[in-house]
């Protein structure tokens, strides 16, 4: 459960910390008065969309921090092990810090984490319904989802068996669409393929010749002062009375002294092996010497080698590697063109058994989806019947589709809520009321298998009154003895069955408006009850008729409690 939820420099919040209890908690208050202001807050707790606008004016950020209250065997906490996250004593804090900047900085106990990642831990904690669900509902595009959904455990792996074979088809027959092209495309694209594909064989391109090619071209360019280095050097260890000479003498002279005392053997030895390593080198320097010739033609032919290296990876790769890769590449598609009949043949081929084993996937899909669109329909029909709507008939249609991304199916839900009327499709036969119900009902339905920790409504209850806010609000009720529910709502009868009442207000201090947070007792609770059933006007009448609202939604609870224990 959301246990307590602490909001800063939020829009026209100031400070928040709000405490909630188990079980049913509504938030009541005028029309702007900040109660969505609310769930807006937690849906950017829980990995919703931010903007700079949500912090308030004047602010340099906004906080949101959320303490959840988890058991152990919840889902959230393998998801924790996941990201190295420690749970402690069942708890579980979400925090997002939203800058005037843009930037958005998520935590989960404390560690950095990026917004994916947090949404993907609010997806298990809060499930919010908002308003603009009515409008997904009425969306034949989002019906396959939901009934995905409610039969997720059978369905999934069917899914994803579905959509293994599918990528695998759609790959050839993107390949055969390719190969499929106009005859003049074709041409065009042989010609090109054809000129690629000899000038990068013509370059008889070598991995490291460019390397080397460079390095001889320097030594090229570098003759004259090559050659003056070798030969000074030469000279200095060569010529009479040089270097090597002075060695020579230094040398025997320590040969003659060795004899008459050991202990110079050593550096006579060291000076003798200096003397023969660098007469070594003479002979090296004197060989250079003879060896080195300038060649201007070579030169020219190097510099013209390596301008066509540039040509070539100016137009096929950075380095003369990709340059050969992309020549391999052009070639074997060159080859395929080429063999175009006998290729296009055996993709013709291949696609007819892809297709087949991706229609055979579909259809064990499809299978499952019309036995759980059964199950959905006696489910919401049962639903249904508790918000008084027992002579509505609801049905899910299947169209058979051509191969596509989520099967062969397209599902529309369609309802007759007059006897004697045909069925139609749900977005032309249902009003507000009604599609509230529905929600309503799925969301019933949905609770039993997703497990989150909070369930939240933003005036579910749109569009009804009567007995059937009355129903309403015990279906609701329900739902939050398995699970916490947060309930935005304007009719007392809803209202009545919570265990916590929020009552949400604004006032302006020094100039600025801001949300503020009210816990009611029993008294309170009966005036604003009063105030949601009657106005501003709150008569003896209107409160004996809230206090007899109170007890029976008291009554009603302790029954359906007990029925449960």
């Amino acid at each position: 459960m959301l246990a307590e939820l602490s909001i800063k420099q939020f829009a026209i919040i100031d400070e928040l910390n709000i405490p909630f209890n188990r079980g049913m908690t509504v938030l009541t208050g005028e029309t702007g008065a900040g109660k969505s202001i609310l769930l807006d807050a937690i849906g950017l707790l829980v990995g919703g969309r931010g903007s700079s606008e949500f912090v308030r004016y004047g602010q340099e950020k906004a906080e949101i921090e959320g303490l959840f209250m988890i058991e152990p065997d919840h889902p959230v906490i393998e998801a924790a092990e996941q990201y190295g996250i420690d749970v402690e004593d069942g708890t579980v804090i979400l925090r997002r810090d939203l800058h005037s900047s843009g930037k958005s900085v998520c935590r989960v106990n404390g560690k950095m984490m990026p917004l994916s990642t947090l949404r993907e831990f609010g997806r298990l904690l809060v499930d919010i319904h908002g308003q603009h669900e009515h409008q997904h509902l009425m969306d034949a595009e989002f019906h396959l989802g939901i009934l995905d959904h409610f039969a997720e455990k059978e369905i999934s792996p069917l899914v994803e068996e579905y959509q293994t074979a599918f990528a695998a088809w759609k790959q050839v027959a993107d390949e055969l669409k390719r190969l499929s092209q106009s005859e003049q495309e074709l041409a065009q694209r042989m010609d090109l393929l054809s000129f690629q594909t000899k000038e990068i064989e013509a370059a008889e391109l070598k991995v490291g010749e460019e390397q080397a090619l460079t390095e001889e071209r320097d030594e090229l360019a570098n003759f004259e002062r090559i050659h003056q280095h070798i030969r000074l050097s030469y000279e200095a260890v060569a010529e009479e009375s040089n270097g090597l000479d002075q060695i020579g003498v230094a040398m025997r002279e320590m040969e003659e002294a060795s004899q008459l005392s050991s202990s110079l053997t050593s550096v006579s030895e060291t000076i003798s092996n200096a003397y023969y390593l660098l007469e070594d080198a003479k002979f090296q320097l004197r060989d250079q010497l003879d060896s080195l010739e300038f060649d201007p033609i070579r030169l020219d032919e190097i510099e013209s080698r390596l301008a066509l290296f540039q040509q070539l990876k100016r137009k096929y790769g950075t380095t003369i590697e990709e340059v050969i890769t992309y020549g391999e590449q052009v070639s074997d598609e060159l080859k395929s063109m080429t063999n175009r009949e006998e290729h296009l043949q055996t993709l013709s081929d291949e696609l007819i058994r892809l297709e087949q084993i991706a229609r055979d996937a579909g259809m064990r899909l499809s299978s499952a989806r019309k036995l759980a669109a059964e199950s959905l329909q006696h489910a919401i029909h049962r639903e249904l019947k508790e918000l008084y709507m027992e002579k509505t008939a609801f049905e899910v249609r299947f169209k058979t589709t051509s191969l596509k991304q989520d099967g062969l199916d397209d599902v529309e839900f369609y309802m007759m809520t007059n006897v004697g009327e045909p069925f139609k499709p749900l977005a032309k036969v249902a009003s507000g009321g009604e599609l509230s119900r529905v929600m309503l009902a799925l969301k019933s339905i949905f609770s039993r298998t997703v497990g989150v920790a909070s369930i939240i409504f933003d005036e579910v209850d749109t569009g009804v009154s009567g007995r059937v806010a009355q129903a309403m609000g015990e279906k609701i009720f329900r739902l939050s003895v398995g699970s916490q529910v947060l309930c935005i709502t304007h009719l007392a009868q809803v209202a009545a069955m919570a265990d916590q009442h929020l009552y949400i207000t604004k006032t302006e201090t020094n100039e600025r408006t801001k949300t503020n947070v009210t816990s009611l007792d029993r008294e309170s609770r009966i005036d604003e009850l009063g105030r949601m059933i009657a106005g501003a006007q709150m008569t003896d009448l209107t409160k004996q008729h809230v206090e007899e609202l109170l007890e029976m939604s008291q009554q009603v609870k302790q029954k359906f409690i007990k029925g449960v224990s």
